[in-house]
């Protein structure tokens, strides 16, 4: 139920207040201006309504508005004159409603000054279209553990309970999130994502509960946080076991208790959201090493799925490609038909250590490539063992040819890769296809340059290009 707080002086617009919205709403009436003030302060609500009968009270709507910003402020009053009217408009009002009002005016200015700062929210955070597929029935689900995965993600969408989906990278997770919230009871609400693991702690804080005017250096106005601006809907945090412990004690009390507070704010902020959260990591792992709370884990884990990758659903890869096919032709205005039957072939014979998202990289560069009307094996570009002994011989002196050759023989010998090992393979063979320049590396990989750098240093990768390198080799000259 929505939170509104009626300041009305002489009781008479509390009054009609009270019985248009008591069923549908949760009402707060204060008649004195120091403790109306002192209950906007302290705590938050979803709307509020102030009676005026002249623009004496048109100080205090400016300053709410602009301590607040997305909060909706209508205006009541028995002056009609149509310059306090364009002055309450122009000072931050929602709505301004003349005495005597119906029930059914009432209800209607609430409602669509709610869906107003709703579709505000959205606008401040989703910029960009979501990349989403909002029926279970366009998955592609042709081998037996897809279509498990489904069957329980179906089952899950329809409650309110906490969602851990786990998998390699590029298995999809974001793509399945997104599936299950357009197929719950907050349809209608907002959808919010979010990667953990591409801002840095202290902005992330910031991103996800938002901060007050002044918190920090930059702070130059009242930001609302991604908790807030999912509020009745679904917030996807992705990669969630990149979080930090401090962050993750707060996430708790999220979970617990549907509330929090601002960065350098004291004003205690309820959301009623649902989480969906998505992790590579092995999280009972991470608990044992002290990175993740035990009681954080427990309470995402309440409806956990494992996606599985795209080796163990070989059976996909066809309809998959095809799919991804047609997506690039369109947006490249392309006309390819297919792929060859070598091809084609080749793409169900890969491992495809990076999942879908590989495979996506790998069509869209064979589309840009491609000059007949189907796609020749050529054009895949996919790190067969013929392709990497020409890269060794191409390298000459450089030194990550030690590193290639020390993989191949890996491969030669048969040894099971682990995922990080899959993960390292994956970045170098793009990183040498887009001649080591990261951003270019970043893109096709689908992750931020920020992200790839993270990786590159975590997994030891160097190049005798790259600048930081260059002042190393300096350095151990002198």
């Amino acid at each position: 139920m929505h939170k509104i707080l009626i300041y009305d002086t002489y009781r008479t617009t509390a009054d009609i207040m009270v019985a248009a919205l008591r069923d549908k709403c949760v009402l707060t009436c204060k008649t004195n201006k120091v403790e109306f003030q002192e209950e906007i302060q302290a705590k938050q609500h979803d709307l509020v309504f102030i009676d005026i009968d002249d623009g004496r009270s048109l100080p205090l709507l400016e300053k709410l508005h602009n301590r607040d910003p997305y909060l909706p402020i209508i205006l009541t009053s028995n002056n009609e004159k149509a310059e306090l009217i364009v002055q309450a408009m122009n000072s931050g009002a929602s709505d301004f409603l003349v005495h005597p009002i119906s029930p059914e005016r009432i209800n209607i200015a609430v409602d669509k000054a709610i869906k107003i700062r709703d579709q505000r929210f959205e606008i401040a955070y989703l910029r960009r279209n979501q990349d989403v597929v909002y029926d279970f029935r366009d998955v592609v689900a042709v081998s037996p553990s897809m279509r498990k995965v489904i069957t329980s993600l179906e089952r899950f969408a329809g409650t309110d309970s906490t969602i851990l989906i786990t998998g390699d990278t590029g298995t999809g997770k974001s793509f399945l999130s997104g599936t299950v919230h357009f197929n719950s009871p907050r349809r209608k609400k907002p959808f919010v994502k979010i990667n953990c693991a591409n801002i840095p702690e202290d902005l992330l804080e910031s991103e996800l509960f938002g901060h007050e005017k002044g918190a920090f250096t930059g702070a130059d106005k009242q930001r609302i946080g991604r908790f807030e601006q999912a509020g009745g809907g679904t917030i996807f945090l992705d990669e969630i076991g990149e979080m930090k412990l401090r962050l993750q004690t707060k996430l708790l009390r999220v979970l617990e208790e549907k509330s929090f507070e601002r960065v350098g704010g004291n004003k205690t902020i309820y959301s009623d959201v649902r989480i969906i959260a998505a992790t590579n990591k092995d999280l009972v792992e991470q608990v044992d090493l002290g990175l993740f709370r035990e009681d954080l884990y427990y309470r995402i884990n309440v409806l956990p799925v494992s996606l599985p990758s795209l080796k163990e659903r070989k059976q996909c890869i066809q309809p998959l490609a095809e799919i991804l096919l047609d997506k690039f032709c369109k947006s490249t205005h392309r006309e390819i038909l297919g792929f060859r039957r070598e091809a084609m072939e080749m793409m169900i014979e890969y491992d495809w250590p990076g999942n879908i998202r590989q495979l996506a990289n790998t069509i869209e560069r064979a589309v840009i490539l491609e000059d007949g009307r189907e796609i020749r094996a050529e054009n895949l570009s996919l790190p067969t063992r013929k392709m990497r002994k020409a890269v060794r011989r191409s390298a000459g002196n450089d030194p990550s040819a030690g590193e290639k050759e020390a993989r191949e023989s890996g491969r030669r010998a048969e040894k099971p890769l682990s995922l990080a090992d899959q993960e390292r393979e994956l970045i170098l063979m793009v990183l040498e296809e887009c001649l080591w320049v990261q951003k270019n590396a970043a893109a096709k990989l689908g992750i931020s340059p920020r992200a790839l750098n993270y990786k590159i240093n975590k997994l030891g990768i160097t190049h005798p290009h790259w600048r930081r390198n260059k002042r190393k080799e300096d350095r151990e000259k002198v």
